[in-house]
């Protein structure tokens, strides 16, 4: 198993919007071959950064989803949401252990 983080910061004051959006989001990755679980953090001292922290059975499967959601899945984001370019990480992870 693998897990993979995604970081952004959101502009303009819309971390609200952009929580929510999260919070009430579809579901769509839920279905995707070899997702496993999905986290969204937010660090209480930076609460314009969040984190996506997704699970999953191989680095090929996230690597398909990845390769092929951006415009299903971002449909549902709000509408005006600006991310800093600068902000942007993804990172993946050897899952150890839990």
């Amino acid at each position: 198993m693998i897990a993979v983080k995604s970081k952004f910061e959101v502009l303009k004051g819309m971390e609200k919007e952009v929580k929510d959006a999260f919070r009430s989001r579809p579901q769509l990755v839920e279905n995707a071959k070899g997702f496993v679980r999905l986290d969204v953090l937010s660090p209480m001292s930076n609460p314009a950064e969040i984190h996506l922290v997704t699970y999953w059975d191989s680095l090929e499967d996230f690597e398909y989803w990845h390769k092929n959601h951006l415009k299903e899945s971002h449909q549902y984001m709000p509408k005006g949401l600006k991310i800093d370019p600068k902000s942007r990480e993804l990172v993946h992870y050897e899952h150890v252990t839990s």
